[in-house]
Formats: structure tokens, sequence, C-alpha cells
């Protein structure tokens, strides 16, 4: 019956008969030109076209609604009370122009034409299904009162219709879009943004522009008004590991202090075991932990002390110890050993500030220096500055040192004993003149000889091998400390001069002899004669070496009458 049907709705279409048959649930649209008004016929029957009359669509199936399935019709007829359609005085069904009509499945609805004039907007559609932890933004496009909620909604207003539901469709509102639940696992936060002024699921008031945090574990579905920016992860804390954090503006921290704009803190696990940035917190740094053992101390600068830092001041913390620094705090020179001083040993001492010292049972000034002597362990106080690490000098009976009184300015010589400088005593250096220092280090006797540099007629060739040997002897001699006592080996047989110019007197030492240096005596450098034939100033010296020794001369004799003699003369000589 359905073929035979199609087959004369088809053939109705393609030729000029007037004759129509409308199956069941067929329609048709008949204009009268007579009147221009357009009628609805409805199936099962058999239309019959007069002259005046034009079949304008049709036969078409009537529109069928499923069970959760919907339609929208644009331009509805009127209906009255009892669902009748209304008509005017021409026949014309009445329509609500530019008007919706939503049209649902119902339990004892049939299938529907559309009277002329209607269209069929959206066809026949499923009903959205809204899953769990899920939702439709919604917005109103006119003002309607909503009967759920019994409030009303203007144009432009966004709502949630949250999940699970079948959402019913409604001409003044349209769906924007579907949201899905943030998932909130342990440890993690979501940060929200509130686009206009709102109250939260919590029931607090938000402004728009504000950000907050939602820590609650679990699916969150965020409403219209809110929009979920990131997701925080939070920091886990240890007895090894702190937050340094930072305040963007004032507000109230998660352990309820009040906290200023720029205002710095640490949050420890002391505070809690984890922490999630708040919006108006700002992570600075993680701060790892100090630990001094029970030979370390360091002093901290700027100590914090009732949540503020105490500029200028310092702080001593001695070991064993584990703490953290405190935003604005800084270390002194870093972890410091403590002095452990042998017997041998000590510490010189300064006073930068004005205090008690207990151990000494004495008042400190500024300025004041001292010594802490060992056996002992000594951790100086912040008023208190190490100049120095002194060590016991252990000398022979043939050595010693020069110490300098840093009060008085007076030099002396310790020899033979195992000296430690006192707080007030320093090494000095004893400058001699470069060629005394080179003559120290030569044999007196093997390299008696050794000419100066212009003995040679060949200066520039006699230059050369002098500054070569220098350079050469040098090299291989030991760089002298100078703070430590000359000395000098005198040969036998053979004597050096000291001069003291402090009281102004000379001594003539003999050798065999140790010659030790006082602090203002230097030795006297001896300019000898040399070469064949002897010329002055050829040999320098320390010592002068008294014989016996051979010594060969040349000597010219000449004449009234010009004539020359060139004698040599050599012989043994001693003193």
């Amino acid at each position: 019956m359905n073929s035979s049907t199609r087959t004369t709705t088809t053939s109705n279409k393609g030729d000029s008969s007037p004759l129509y048959r409308i199956p069941p649930y067929y329609y048709i649209h008949v204009l009268d030109q007579n009147t221009n008004v357009t009628r609805l016929e409805v199936g099962p029957k058999t239309f019959i076209k007069q002259e005046n009359e034009t079949v304008m669509v049709g036969p078409e199936k009537m529109i069928t609604v499923p069970p959760r399935h919907y339609c929208v019709v644009e331009s509805p007829v009127v209906r009255n009370e009892a669902g009748v359609v209304q008509f005017d005085e021409n026949g014309q069904a009445k329509l609500v122009h530019a008007d919706l009509d939503i049209r649902l499945a119902y339990p004892d609805q049939a299938p529907f034409p559309l009277y002329p004039g209607e269209i069929l907007r959206q066809p026949v559609t499923p009903l959205k299904i809204v899953p769990a932890n899920s939702a439709l933004r919604l917005k109103a496009i006119l003002d309607f009162d909503d009967e759920i909620i019994k409030e009303q909604r203007r144009a432009g207003d966004e709502w949630l219709f949250e999940g699970p539901a079948t959402y019913i469709p409604r001409k003044e509102v349209s769906a924007e879009e579907q949201i899905r639940a943030t998932l909130i696992g342990p440890n993690q936060a979501i940060r929200l943004g509130a686009k206009k002024d709102l109250i939260d699921r919590t029931g607090q008031q938000r402004v728009t522009g504000e950000e907050w945090l939602v820590k609650k574990t679990g699916a969150y579905l965020p409403l219209a008004y809110e929009t979920v920016l990131t997701v925080e992860n939070a920091y886990v804390l240890t007895d090894k590991k702190a937050l340094h954090l930072r305040a963007l503006k004032s507000f109230t921290d998660d352990f309820g202090k009040k906290r200023m704009n720029g205002e710095e803190w640490l949050v420890t696990c002391n505070d809690t075991e984890t922490h999630t940035l708040n919006v108006y917190e700002q992570l600075v740094a993680a701060v790892d932990v100090i630990t001094l053992n029970s030979r370390q101390y360091c002093v901290v600068l700027d100590p914090v002390a009732d949540g503020k830092p105490q500029l200028g001041k310092k702080k001593l913390i001695v070991g064993e110890k584990s703490f953290f620094l405190q935003p604005g705090e800084k270390l002194e020179n870093g972890i410091q050993d403590v002095f452990i001083l042998g017997e041998d040993e000590g510490v010189i001492l300064s006073c930068i500030e004005t205090f008690r010292d207990e151990q000494a049972s004495t008042n400190r000034n500024p300025g004041d220096r001292w010594m802490i002597r060992g056996p002992t362990e000594y951790i100086p106080p912040t008023q208190v500055a190490v100049v120095t690490r002194r060590k016991a000098i252990p000398l022979d009976e043939n050595e010693g040192i020069y110490v300098r009184d840093i009060k008085t300015g007076r030099v002396r010589a310790v020899i033979g004993q195992t000296y430690m400088l006192t707080h007030d005593e320093e090494l000095w250096q004893k400058v001699l003149p470069e060629q005394v220092e080179d003559l120290l280090t030569r044999d007196p006797l093997a390299e008696r000889n050794v000419p100066t540099r212009n003995q040679a007629p060949n200066r520039s060739q006699q230059e050369a091998a002098t500054t070569t040997q220098v350079t050469s002897a040098k090299s291989s001699a030991p760089v002298r400390d100078k703070s430590k006592l000359v000395t000098y080996r005198v040969p036998h047989n053979a004597a050096v001069q000291i001069y003291d110019y402090k009281s102004k007197k000379a001594r003539i030492i003999f050798g065999p002899e140790l010659v030790m240096l006082g602090p203002d005596e230097q030795f006297t450098l001896l300019s000898l004669s040399g070469s064949k034939p002897k010329k002055p100033n050829q040999i320098r010296t320390l010592c002068l070496l008294l014989g016996p020794d051979f010594f060969t001369d040349v000597i010219v004799i000449e004449t009234a009458d010009h004539a020359r003699l060139s004698l040599q003369l050599s012989y043994n000589w001693h003193f």
C-alpha cells in the first residue's frame, strides 16, 4: 500500500490531473486563487482540485516526534486553550510570526502537519542528555519566568543545567556549550576566575576579575560565570625543604595571618605538610635547610625577630642545629669551623662592639686586641672579629726571627727558642741590598775570584756572561724568607765587618764563625782589586780572606829614555 501511495503521490505532482489521493498522515496545502487563502487538507482522502485552486505543497508526510525527541517550528499557528487552531474571517490560519514553537513527544500525541505559513526550523532531533559531572551553559535570549526555580530570567543571563538529566529546550534559551567537571586530585587545587559578580558554591560573594582556589578533592563543575584558569599542584614540605613566599597584595593566608603587600615569609613543615600557593602568593625560591655539626657555627646577618628583620644586627648560631634562613637573612662568611687550638696555637681577636668578655671576666671596648691561647676551643661572639691565627715558631740555637712591636715600632731578634707572636707583635721583614742578597748565596771560597761586570775589556760579552751566571745562580738558589734571621758562615781565616746603624758602631768577626745580623745591622760590602794587571773594584765580597794564598801581578816600568819594562810578579801572601 505504501508503494502504491508513493506512486500516486508522485504521479499527481507530475501531471495536470485534478485528482489527489492523500494517504493517512499526509497533507497538502491548497491555494484558492479567488481569495488568495491557503488551506490545509489532511488525509486519508481523495482531493479533487477545482479550477481556481492550486496545490502548493504536498502530499507531504506529517511530522512524527518520537519519544525523547523534539523539533522547532517557526511562525506557529495560534491555538486556543483547548488546543484548537484559530482562523481569521477568510479561513486563513492565524500565525505568530517570527515566533518559535518547540514541539515534544507526548503519550497521546499523533503526527501533525505544518499549516500554511509554518516553517520547520529544526527537524526532529534527539533531546540533549547531560551526563554526570557535566552541565550545559545556557543563555537567555528573551526575558521569561523560570518556573523551576521561580525566578525571572533576563536576556543575556547565563546559568548551568547540571547532569545527569535530559535537557528540555525552550524558545527563550540557547545552549551555548557543554562543560565538563574538572577533577581535583589529592594535593591539588584549581584556580578559578570570576567573569562577573557572582556567589560561588560556598556562598561567598565574588567580584569581577577576582581569583580564588578550590581545594576540595573530587569533581568540580565551574559555574556559568566562573572560568578554570589553572590546576595548581601542592608543594610537599619536609624537614629539609621550605618555601620562600611573597605577598602580591594584602590578604589573610591559609594559616589566618594577615599579610601585607610585598611581605615575605617562610612556610615550613611545622606549618603544614603540603602547601598550595594562594592566588596572592608568589613563590620566590625553595629554601634548603642549613645543618651545623658540633664543630661548626655561623653568624646570621639581619636576623628576623617577631616577623621583622632586625637590620644591622647579628645572631650567632652554634651547632649541633638545623634551621632555615628567613627572608632577608644571610650568612656572614658562610658556615665556619670552631677554632680548635693546640698548646702551640693561638688566635688574635679584635673587638668591634662593646661587650662583657665572660671568659676573661673583663669589659672589651671597640679596637681592643687580645689573644686566646690553646689548648682550647673557641667560638667568637658577634662583637669580635678574628684577625689571624697564630702558631708557635720553633727556633734552633742558630735560628731566629725578626719581631716588631706594632705599638712601639721597636724591632728585635728572637733567637734559639720556640716563640709565639703576641697580639701586639708581627713578623718584620729585613730588606738587604741586591748585591748582598746575591753574595749571600755564593761560596766565599769557591767563588772568591768571580769578577765584576767591568773587569773584561769586551764589556758586552762579559756582561752577557755575568748576567747568565747570576740569573742561573738566582734561579737555583731558594728565595730567602725576609722575616727570618740573616745568617752568614764566615770561613776559616776570613773576616767580616758588620755595621750597626743604630749604635753607629762596627764589629769585625773572624772565622770560622756564624754571623747573625741584628735588626739594625748590615754587612760591609768589600770592593777588591783584581785581574792582571790589578784594577780597582773588580771583586765584590762580604768577607776578606786572610790567606795564605797565591798572588800574581804585572808591573810596567818606564825609564827616562822611554824604555818600558814589564815585570810579572808572583808570590805567596798571608795576614
